[in-house]
């Protein structure tokens, strides 16, 4: 059974070199490290940035059967500048992965056994990849699994809605969380704080409102809470901080694709949240969202086998 990875392949254009990034791509990359059966489909351009992803992909060993190549669009890249209050990130319009074209995107996927469909929300910000997307989730009974990912100015409530009902299980952060009481509940970060009990039961409204299997909250180095449709809160906690500290780029991404490999080894969900949570945090002891060096996976690999 096959994971299928939807959305944005880029580059990260700092000043001094450029990182080949992406969540959809980060997630495909971490499970082909683990050897998990997945695909990617995204787009790239006819060009030099392009050909850096290429690259990756043979890096990692992946299957490019959901590679495509737009000869009018270049490769997606985000400009990073750094400022007094640290980088920031330019996401560029009109991008390659803004163009998936749905014929091959089909094709690609009819040439696998999909278990999971994994999405997110930026490569639905232009109407030609949210298409093939939708077009996507129609012709595939797989579980979909919504990485919501909001990048400002990436986004409107319009696909969040229409994003959060089409999944089973959606995965969001604490900032993520709070736009979604906003929209949904009038929660506002002027509001006054609620209680614990009131934030549990706010999340299992999101879960019953979009009829969710199973709402993940990440919370940093606090761990992460699953909310499923109908047990109670499964609450970890036991995330293990790293020695230091390099960024904390990437680490969604890093949780994200080990909890869809637990799923697709059957792990338990207690175990599978524990080895995402311990995974996530690792990743930010190293430079950038993907390891450079493929042998940080074989501890991870020899611990879960």
């Amino acid at each position: 059974m096959t994971t299928v990875v939807f959305g944005e392949a880029l580059v990260d254009d700092f000043v001094t070199e450029q990182v080949v990034g992406g969540a959809p791509f980060n997630v495909a990359r971490h499970l082909a490290a683990f050897m998990a059966p997945q695909l990617m489909i995204t787009c790239v351009g006819n060009d030099k940035n392009g050909g850096v992803v290429h690259g990756e992909f043979e890096r990692f060993a992946m299957s490019e059967a959901g590679l495509q190549v737009d000869k009018m669009e270049e490769t997606g890249r985000v400009v990073v500048e750094r400022t007094v209050k640290g980088h920031r990130f330019v996401i560029l319009p009109d991008q390659a992965y803004d163009y998936i074209n749905p014929e091959q995107a089909l094709a690609a996927l009819e040439s696998v056994d999909a278990s999971t469909v994994y999405f997110g929300t930026l490569a639905q910000r232009c109407p030609r990849s949210r298409d093939t997307l939708y077009a996507l989730l129609d012709a595939s009974a797989a579980n979909r699994f919504l990485d919501l990912n909001l990048r400002d100015g990436q986004y409107d409530e319009r696909c969040v809605f229409h994003s959060l009902h089409a999944a089973n299980v959606a995965k969001v952060n604490e900032e993520e969380l709070q736009v979604l009481f906003r929209w949904y509940f009038d929660i506002h970060p002027s509001s006054p704080p609620l209680s614990g009990d009131e934030v549990r039961a706010a999340c299992a409204a999101l879960v019953q409102m979009f009829s969710l299997d199973g709402l993940i909250v990440t919370l940093g180095h606090r761990g992460s809470v699953y909310f499923g449709a109908e047990d109670e809160p499964l609450v970890h906690r036991d995330n293990p901080a790293p020695p230091y500290v390099i960024d904390t780029v990437g680490a969604g991404d890093a949780f994200a694709a080990i909890f869809l490999l637990g799923r697709a080894r059957q792990w338990a969900l207690d175990v599978t949240l524990a080895r995402a949570n311990e995974f996530a945090a690792a990743i930010c002891a190293v430079p950038g969202a993907v390891p450079r060096d493929l042998g940080f996976y074989d501890k991870w690999a020899t611990r879960w086998r």
